[in-house]
């Protein structure tokens, strides 16, 4: 086994929406190197499956079916992830939705707009919120502050067609993360934000399914493929250790080239 470019032992990260995808690719990067890991998600099965490979690490990991559009699972599961850990050094708001391939703007209607903010924006409100009480009250108690890990898209930096709501959604939270980083700094909390370009995931599969977009997108990323949830476990684990505490207001292109090309 390759040994982990960072040791995270004694570091807990939670990571909404972390049963699978790219959330699951950072959560098993950082059990790998040592992390305790909490994951939400919305569906029990999944999350059991995750479990059991993140415990294959040796590391504690434990699972919470949460919906972070509800302020109260939020409130209720973030409890409940404070009690089973003792604390949370890195916070990766991962969980979101896409839109559902509306063929204009014009067809977006405000309850597919809310259902896309409720998820991407609003439960990142609901977590960080949550999650930055903790961290902010282990600060001033003398103890180190946090991390705070937005998933954002290159949706948000580039005329995203059809996908109007996801795009605000996701350019929303880099806004966000900026005024976080400035905020929280006082208290050795940094906010980033991570950008994918095209990425095999459940959330991408329409996209890979059509042949001729597959095609065309991948001859469009410099590094001749689609990216892998695997391909964000480097950046989760820099994120949380000790070498990014000077390193926030960021937000990092995981894209294999795609943006620059």
């Amino acid at each position: 086994m390759t040994k982990p470019a960072f040791d995270l032992t004694g570091k807990v990260a939670l990571v909404t929406g972390g049963n699978g995808g790219i959330g699951l690719g950072m959560a098993d990067a950082m059990a790998a190197a040592g992390a305790s890991i909490a994951i939400w998600g919305t569906n029990a099965d999944k999350n059991a499956a995750a479990i059991e490979q993140l415990r294959g690490h040796g590391v504690e990991a434990e699972a919470f079916v949460c919906n972070v559009a509800d302020r109260d699972e939020v409130d209720a599961q973030m409890a409940a992830t404070l009690g089973r850990f003792g604390r949370i050094d890195g916070c990766f708001a991962n969980a979101g939705v896409s839109g559902r391939g509306a063929r204009s703007f014009l067809e977006i209607t405000p309850e597919e707009w809310k259902r896309v903010l409720s998820v991407n924006l609003d439960g990142v409100y609901h977590t960080y919120q949550a999650v930055l009480r903790h961290m902010v009250e282990r600060s001033e108690e003398g103890d180190t502050g946090g991390r705070l890990v937005a998933m954002s898209s290159l949706a948000s930096v580039s005329g995203a067609a059809r996908s109007e709501h996801y795009a605000a959604s996701k350019g929303a939270l880099n806004a966000m993360t900026y005024a976080l980083a400035v905020e929280f700094a006082r208290y050795g909390i940094t906010a980033n934000a991570i950008l994918p370009g095209w990425i095999a995931t459940d959330m991408t599969q329409d996209a890979m399914a059509n042949q001729k977009f597959a095609e065309n997108a991948g001859k469009r990323i410099p590094a001749r493929r689609w990216g892998a949830p695997e391909d964000f476990g480097g950046i989760a684990c820099y994120l949380l250790s000790d070498a990014s505490a000077y390193h926030t207001g960021q937000l990092l292109q995981i894209d294999g080239g795609y943006w620059r090309f």
